[in-house]
């Protein structure tokens, strides 16, 4: 029998530290865990998400699993997906509740095939007070105002990272009881790395901040920074993220000329602002290099933006050359 603190009873211990507290957030989380397991398979489908992406089967599957976990319970008034043109009201037969759930399903997806861990992205933010159906609109609102943010990683083992706004927790699934165990206590990130991440095959298209940090970082001991630094890339901003939450470096994909239409690569609702909230509250910072991404106002549910994250010296460095 495992000893450790299991999720549940850890959701349960922070309502308690509540006394306005109503249970209802508690429930949603518990079920979120609970029923929010993915099956599938993997391979390409034909067809294509409202970004003109080639949506992986699993990605399909894994979406359909998430809304169907979570849509019957009663604790949320509508989701946004990322691989969702529209917002998903909750059907007329089931209970509304009061929070807006916005989530990646599969963040990653492009590693599936060659079998490198995915992830499950997801942000919780309240509807606005009287409002019965919410419209677009109602998700259109700064990272600031989430009340959650977490991810699940399913690598060699699969983990739970939360935040209610009270630091971060890691959990790790103990598949012998059905389990997520709390594992990784007060996540914190180092202020300091020598680790970064970025896929530099689009060097050519980065602005002159971008180039100048990536460029003192190769140069290594015997450059301006004077030491050695590693280089890594995933491809899956969970497996990303995780790293650094885990043993400190920046993660980078910034703005680029690649394609002048887009602002950035990342949806600022599914990816940059749940993922900023959990780097914020590890003491990391994160930034597009002109602004702190929880404070942007998005436009569209799927908005996207640059992201420069992690590590809080090396993310102020770098925002430190775009302010130059």
């Amino acid at each position: 029998m495992h000893n450790g603190v299991s999720v549940t009873q850890f959701i349960i211990e922070e309502q308690r530290r509540l006394p306005e507290a109503t249970g209802d957030f508690t429930s949603l989380l518990n079920d979120l865990v609970e029923k929010g397991a993915i099956n599938g398979m993997s391979g390409a489908a034909e067809t294509e998400n409202i970004q003109g992406e080639t949506q992986k089967k699993l990605d399909i599957i894994t979406n359909d699993v998430f809304i169907a976990s979570n849509e019957w319970a009663g604790h949320l008034a509508a989701m946004a997906s990322e691989e969702e043109d529209d917002i998903y009201p909750i059907p007329a037969q089931y209970p509304k509740g009061k929070y807006l759930m916005s989530f990646d399903p599969l963040d990653g997806s492009s590693n599936i095939d060659v079998n490198i861990s995915v992830g499950t992205i997801f942000s919780i933010t309240k509807c606005p007070e009287g409002i019965e159906n919410p419209t677009k609109e109602d998700f259109l609102i700064p990272g600031t105002e989430q009340i959650c943010a977490g991810y699940a990683l399913y690598g060699p083992s699969t983990m739970l990272v939360l935040t209610t706004g009270n630091g971060v927790n890691g959990f790790t699934l103990d598949r012998n009881i059905g389990e997520f165990i709390l594992t990784h206590p007060n996540m914190t990130i180092p202020e300091d790395t020598r680790e970064f991440a970025i896929n530099s095959s689009n060097q050519r298209f980065w602005e002159a901040p971008v180039q100048k940090y990536v460029e003192e970082c190769m140069q290594g001991a015997e450059g301006p920074r004077g030491e050695n630094f590693n280089m890594r890339w995933v491809a899956s901003m969970v497996a990303e993220v995780h790293r650094i939450l885990v043993r400190g470096g920046i993660f980078m994909y910034p703005k680029d000329t690649k394609d002048p239409s887009k602002a950035g690569k990342l949806r600022i609702m599914y990816e940059a602002n749940p993922m900023s909230m959990i780097v914020e509250q590890a003491g990391g910072v994160s930034h597009t290099g002109y602004e702190r991404i929880m404070e942007i106002k998005p436009n569209d549910i799927h908005q996207r933006v640059p992201v420069i994250l992690g590590s809080k010296n090396e993310v102020e460095r770098v925002v430190g050359y775009h302010n130059d």
